[in-house]
């Protein structure tokens, strides 16, 4: 490459200033529009504000939900779980055969 230092600062420019064109569905661009009126900002402004808040949020792992159970005291309904037809007998009925 003959201009390294000059590719990297168009890329530097374009990162820092990007333009672009968004195409916004109806109901983000009426949520947009009422959010800037309330709050007297640009649009510019109000983007890159809901833009850094959405990705920082993705950025995070999604958080874990934590399940407990209760603990039951169940009495063994079978006597012998190596005694297969038992076990199928009692958890499908004897149609199972």
């Amino acid at each position: 490459m003959m201009f390294p230092m000059l590719h990297q600062n168009i890329t530097k420019a374009i990162l820092i200033g990007m333009r672009t064109t968004l195409t916004l569905e109806r109901d983000v661009a009426e949520a947009l529009e009422r959010l800037m009126k309330r709050r007297g900002t640009s649009m510019k402004s109000l983007v890159n504000e809901a833009l850094r808040l959405g990705l920082a949020q993705l950025s995070r792992p999604p958080r874990r939900t934590v399940f407990r159970t209760k603990a039951v005291g169940l009495k063994p309904r079978v006597s012998n779980v190596d005694d297969i037809a038992e076990v199928l007998a009692l958890a499908e009925g004897d149609d199972f055969r």
